[in-house]
């Protein structure tokens, strides 16, 4: 029978690399005696229209960005936790969510960074969580230094206006 080796699955972002979560998955897999893998989903570009309606001669081959992607994720993980970071990094083609839940399929944790706008990415760790078969950790934007976005402050502000103003929904607290 073989022994389970304690895995945390961290989910890094091309945009930010996902520092807090990889920070705290390594602390996480560091103190239970595990091992971290890094996973970061590409596809391949869609190739620029010319105005004639023809693609562009040069498109880039799937090879390429896959190993543009291992390159950049190798560069992010050493960038955040050093050169000797001893952590499995994967590259997936294809969506982030499944890509991460299919990491995470035998996985002890799931780490991801909040995603940076709602707008670009509505519901991700909503729908991580509720999907995943293993506890996940979205690291807040207040913890990773993200700053809060408008729609955040807005959404917040405007139910609260609600709640004083009698309306049915959220009232405030008045203690």
């Amino acid at each position: 029978m073989s022994e389970h080796t304690y895995t945390v699955v961290v989910g890094v972002s091309p945009r930010s690399s996902s520092p807090t979560a990889l920070r705290w998955a390594h602390e996480q897999a560091a103190a239970h005696g595990g091992r971290v893998v890094a996973v970061r989903a590409w596809r391949t570009p869609n190739p620029q229209a010319t105005p004639s309606g023809t693609t562009a001669s040069r498109v880039g081959s799937a090879a390429d960005t896959e190993h543009a992607a291992m390159e950049a994720l190798l560069a992010d993980v050493a960038g955040v936790l050093g050169p000797d970071h001893g952590v499995d990094v994967r590259v997936v083609r294809g969506d982030r969510r499944r890509a991460l839940l299919d990491a995470a399929v035998d996985a002890d944790l799931l780490v991801v960074d909040a995603p940076r706008s709602l707008a670009s990415s509505p519901l991700f760790a909503h729908r991580l969580v509720y999907a995943a078969r293993c506890p996940v950790v979205v690291m807040p934007p207040r913890i990773s230094g993200e700053p809060e976005s408008g729609l955040g402050r807005a959404g917040w502000a405007a139910v609260r206006a609600a709640g004083s103003a009698g309306r049915p929904g959220l009232g405030t607290r008045r203690d």
